[in-house]
């Protein structure tokens, strides 16, 4: 059974770039694009919406986006169960996370287990932590290292990896909207005070909450994607930012930057791995899973 046309479907409803979806798959952009008319021509409907700048799915395109996530897991799963017990897992996981996240746990979190299955490949992307888990719910990922928001979804599976406090980073420089006394949580001291905040995500929701109790509507001087993006613009002066502090602590940044003594203080961040419930019937899934102590 070839599902090789279904993998390079998948690569370019992710990608929507003919480029990079055949280096993706190994093949020419001509050969991709010659498997995806055969499979518009097998389906009689157009998958694609596509000229010479613009690609994306039809609304047929996203019916078939989960008949073919569906077919491709259901057909690693049936390999791996008639293959267990011969030569050992063989296949890919796809995992998401942070670029912080990307040296801050995925040595130990990955070192054993590249030992013990060799022969399974990790696809690792990395990006903003808010999208982490939608990626994981939509099927777009494996796996995903994330923040555990207050209320888990029932179709994910959570195993905590670290704590990590949330804080207030001011520039070293002094500035005269800096609140005097941060330790005296004090409206009139913060009404003024330029905020460089995540556009979503479990921080914004925390430093939302926090200035809301505190009375104001914080003055917005830049939503970011990316907790690194914040810590470069405070370091730049432009504001105060609200970062988990593991963030800042591996950031080449940090002697830039200073952590306010904010009371009260922020709720702790809980940083784990996510997967969705169903997918830990895979081997593969599951052998990774087994294989990461909760801490």
């Amino acid at each position: 059974m070839d599902i090789r046309p279904l993998h390079q479907f998948l690569a370019l409803a992710d990608t929507l770039h003919f480029g990079r979806a055949s280096e993706l798959c190994h093949v020419s952009p001509s050969t991709l694009s010659r498997t995806i008319r055969q499979l518009e021509e097998t389906l009689e409907v157009a998958l694609f919406e596509r000229d010479n700048r613009h690609v994306a799915l039809t609304h047929h395109g996203h019916t078939f986006l989960a008949f073919a996530r569906e077919t491709v897991t259901q057909w690693e799963l049936l390999r791996q169960t008639l293959s267990t017990g011969t030569d050992g897992l063989s296949g890919e996981i796809s995992i998401y996370c942070s670029v912080t996240a990307s040296y801050s746990f995925l040595y130990d979190l990955l070192s054993d287990f590249r030992l013990r299955y060799p022969r399974i490949e990790l696809k690792l992307h990395t990006g903003d932590p808010a999208e982490a888990m939608t990626r994981v719910l939509e099927s777009d990922e494996d796996m995903a290292i994330t923040p555990r928001p207050r209320r888990p979804p029932g179709s994910l599976a959570f195993k905590s990896l670290t704590r990590s406090p949330l804080v207030f980073i001011a520039p070293q420089a002094a500035a005269d909207w800096l609140p005097a006394n941060p330790e005296v949580p004090e409206a009139s001291a913060w009404a003024k005070v330029p905020m460089i905040l995540s556009e979503a995500g479990l921080s914004r929701e925390y430093a939302d909450t926090w200035f809301k109790a505190l009375g104001i509507t914080p003055r917005i001087y830049a939503q970011v994607a990316g907790h690194e993006a914040i810590v470069s613009m405070v370091s730049l002066g432009f504001g105060v930012g609200v970062v988990p502090r593991i963030v800042l602590d591996n950031s080449p940044l940090a002697e830039r930057v200073t952590v306010l003594a904010v009371k009260p203080e922020l709720p702790h961040y809980d940083v784990g791995l996510c997967v969705l419930n169903r997918r830990l019937k895979s081997p593969l899934i599951q052998a990774l899973w087994d294989t990461v102590a909760e801490r």
